[in-house]
């Protein structure tokens, strides 16, 4: 993992006694709330609904075991003892004193970590793949690509006063574990016919009130070309966002009123004017970067085998382990969604526990997901049980990704000022509904997404079932929506009819499953029968 040169730390530390300077002269009353929140919001601390809430950058979701035990500190000492990861692959901590802020900066600057890209109208933590570097299928690790591109963008005044947040992803396999075509910015690394590595450009997609899939931009882009092209994309987005409207200003928007061949064309008319520069950057700067990346010393001739003897063990890595691209070595997926737990939370004491193993087992590398879990992603299979057996003592061994408890679920109305209605009791309710690991199984792959407002943190846009909390005539009532994806098959979820109260919502996703279970093919999870079978059935089947 990219490791801090002295520029780094020194931009870091600088900037953290900038931010206590900024706290000092808000606690003494030289700043109102009105100036201070652009400087708090550049350093990713929010005023929420009980305290300031601190988000946490997780760049490309790659952190160590120092870094981990970090945070867990930071949980015991500034917070009350734990911390929720969220589906920017981030941490954020929801109990933070002011006073106390610029002290946490200052902890996180001494493990190389930072709240910077987290919150404000700029670029925000570039994610990707969470098994990029050990997945089997992908072409190269795209996270060289993602921290040359963090550097690149960091404090350069074009991408630090955008009209809104600009979100980016990069992954580098046909398979799609990032939600590439919800970001306003995204590149797939491909290989052309010629065998040459570039990208594969996607712009315009996001969430929130006006969701839109991103469109495909460009087939092919030489990688030497990529922050060229990157600064066209936001020349033409600077030039025409709507800052005089908060609610069309984000590049969708534009995207969406060009339209696909002419905000293409103008993005192509402005990157023409960067053509006579050979490179972006010397590519001695890419190998620099890229050897911080380099895969870890596997061990050779390891056996592929797996005793699973045990019936927990082996019906935990049936669900929770993923295939290596190094023999004898295992991706272990480690759930932060147990029944009836909040999506995502992790507390100090666990968080130490995984400090620990990716220290003995995993090279002391650990990756946070977009979808609120962990992973340890260079495991050798014959540590598998060891790792099951301490996840198992430690409340960590649930066998449920990508089932219907794994549920990723904002904070909602129980920590958030924007939000309209709870999440999490939604999402822990759904999951008791469903505790019967049995059950889980027969459902099957099935992606629930829960958000308590319209701005969407919750991703149910993307969710096979998607839920909205709103507010109704100062009530909380909840939507159901069905058919929505952010794997490679991208698709928005469409709402299927009135919306329900907290009770009632468990009741209709339960029913929605039912259904499905009743029309499904063999071996046909609930979004290909969702696509095969349509809205009406499953309409009827939830609202009778």
């Amino acid at each position: 993992m990219y490791k801090y040169d002295q520029y780094d730390q020194a931009m870091v530390d600088t900037r953290v006694e900038e931010f206590r300077d900024q706290v000092r002269r808000r606690l003494s009353g030289k700043l109102d709330d009105d100036q201070f929140k652009p400087l708090r919001l550049k350093n990713g601390l929010y005023l929420q609904l009980h305290a300031y809430m601190l988000r946490v950058a997780i760049p490309y979701g790659t952190l160590d075991s120092r870094q981990m035990r970090a945070l867990a500190e930071i949980a015991r000492r500034y917070d009350r003892g734990y911390g929720h990861f969220t589906t920017r692959q981030n941490i954020q901590y929801n109990w933070i004193k002011l006073a106390e802020a610029p002290d946490i900066l200052a902890d996180l600057a001494k493990v190389e970590m930072h709240a910077i890209q987290t919150s404000g109208e700029s670029i925000r933590n570039i994610s990707s793949d969470q098994y990029a570097g050990a997945a089997a299928d992908e072409l190269i690790d795209p996270r060289p690509w993602c921290e040359m591109l963090r550097q690149m963008t960091n404090f350069m005044p074009e991408f630090s006063y955008l009209p809104r947040k600009f979100k980016i992803a990069v992954i580098a396999s046909a398979e799609d574990r990032a939600a590439l075509r919800w970001h306003d910015f995204a590149l797939r690394i491909v290989e052309d016919a010629a065998g040459e590595i570039g990208f594969e450009v996607y712009a315009g997609g996001g969430m929130g009130r006006t969701p839109f899939i991103a469109y495909k931009i460009r087939e092919f882009l030489p990688t030497s070309q990529i922050f060229s092209y990157l600064q066209a994309v936001l020349r033409v987005w600077n030039r025409h966002a709507r800052r005089d409207n908060i609610h069309k200003q984000r590049m969708k928007i534009l995207v969406h009123d060009l339209g696909q061949e002419e905000f293409t064309r103008q993005v192509e008319a402005e990157f023409a004017h960067f053509l006579s520069l050979a490179e972006d950057f010397p590519q001695a700067e890419y190998d620099r970067v890229a050897g911080y990346f380099a895969p870890p010393p596997f061990e050779q001739r390891l056996s592929d085998q797996l005793d699973l003897s045990d019936p927990a063990f082996a019906a935990w890595a049936k669900q929770q382990v993923i295939a290596h691209q190094a023999p004898g070595y295992a991706i272990a997926n480690v759930s932060l969604k147990p029944i009836g737990g909040i999506p995502g939370d992790i507390s100090a004491d666990q968080m130490d526990i995984m400090a620990d193993l990716a220290k003995r087992y995993s090279f002391d590398e650990l990756r946070a997901t977009h979808a609120q879990n962990l992973v340890l992603p260079h495991v050798r299979k014959a540590d598998l049980y060891a790792v099951w057996q301490a996840l198992t003592a430690a409340g960590l061994a649930d066998a449920n990704l990508d089932l219907v408890s794994d549920i990723i679920a904002c904070p909602g109305l129980d920590y958030c000022s924007l939000a309209n209605a709870r999440s999490i009791p939604v999402a822990q309710k759904i999951a008791e509904r469903f505790a019967d690991p049995a059950r889980q199984a027969d459902v099957g792959e099935l992606k629930i997404k829960i958000s308590g407002c319209i701005n969407a943190c919750g991703h149910h846009h993307a969710g096979n079932i998607g839920i909205l909390g709103v507010d109704r005539k100062g009530s909380e009532s909840y939507q159901l929506l069905l058919g929505g994806s952010g794997d490679e098959d991208t698709t928005q979820a469409k709402i299927a009819g009135p919306g329900f109260d907290e009770a009632g919502i468990v009741d209709a996703v339960e029913r929605a499953v039912e259904h499905y279970r009743t029309v499904r093919d063999p071996g046909e999870r609930f979004i290909d029968t969702y696509r095969r079978v349509g809205m009406d059935g499953f309409k009827e089947a939830v609202y009778g």
